[in-house]
């Protein structure tokens, strides 16, 4: 199976139903432990950083990547931290993009900073 960081996210047009819990289950486990399922609604992650500096870098990386795939997280920028919340707005819940998503948000991280 090809590691999730390596594919593309595919736009979602809507009028296609959120990922069944199972299949959010068997993507979550393709995932690092840090990243949780939050109602069957969305994924969540929270970076920790040494500084606010290092934090600001990362979501500028993570915001240029969510660029390129057309696909966009909400980020919450804080001293040391950067908070990671992945949907689909289109049909207000999980697809398979939203792990993809996750999984090149979490290649761009350099633990500490």
């Amino acid at each position: 199976m090809q590691d999730l960081s390596q594919r593309d996210c595919v736009p979602c047009r809507g009028g296609v139903p959120a990922l069944a819990v199972a299949e959010q289950q068997n993507l979550l486990g393709r995932l690092d432990k840090d990243w949780q399922v939050v109602q069957g609604h969305h994924l969540q992650r929270e970076f920790v950083f040494d500084d606010f500096v290092s934090a600001l870098e990362f979501t500028v990386r993570i915001g240029n990547m969510a660029e390129e795939q057309g696909h966009h997280p909400d980020i919450h920028l804080s001293w040391g931290k950067a908070k990671i919340l992945i949907w689909t707005h289109k049909i207000d819940g999980l697809t398979e993009s939203d792990f993809i998503l996750a999984a090149r948000a979490e290649a761009l991280f350099t633990p500490g900073g």
